[in-house]
């Protein structure tokens, strides 16, 4: 006879919430855009969900961590549950969106160092003087084809 153990009982949403470390409302969200499945009731009403959903919760946080979409994420679970497809299609998701955040690191890069820049620019000319006549908004509000130029030389 098998036992259900402790673990392998079904659990309340908040319960399931615990277990992944997310909130309650993340995990209505996901129900909702059919990343997980819906909840079985109980006989009060209550949500009841497999506790074995703690890990594709987990599966989905670690995505949407590296920016994946709800969309990325529901080609990646269907793959995930699909022993037929080849793991290069994870794969190209995976570097499609590897290419983004690269992109996204570069203006970030860009953008600290012009940040930089007119921190730089202030502290060398106009600090302690009055706010109006900073460089600061002088430097964000000038032409940024004029100043870029200028920054990236």
């Amino acid at each position: 006879m098998n036992k259900t153990t402790e673990l392998d009982r079904p659990v309340r949403i908040g319960e399931l919430a615990g277990r992944a470390g997310c909130s309650v409302p993340t995990i209505r969200y996901y129900e909702d855009e059919g990343l997980l499945p819906r909840a079985k009731r109980s006989l009060s009403g209550h949500r009841i969900y497999d506790p074995k959903l703690a890990g594709r919760l987990q599966f989905i946080r670690r995505w949407r961590d590296f920016g994946f979409s709800v969309e990325e994420l529901r080609a990646l679970l269907s793959l995930s549950d699909d022993n037929g497809r080849d793991c290069g299609e994870v794969r190209d998701i995976a570097a499609a969106n590897l290419k983004a955040l690269r992109s996204r690191m570069l203006d970030m890069m860009t953008a600290e160092r012009a940040l930089a820049r007119y921190v730089e620019l202030c502290s060398s000319t106009c600090a302690g003087g009055p706010v109006p006549k900073c460089n600061i908004f002088s430097e964000l509000a000038a032409d940024p084809a004029a100043t870029k130029s200028a920054c990236c030389a």
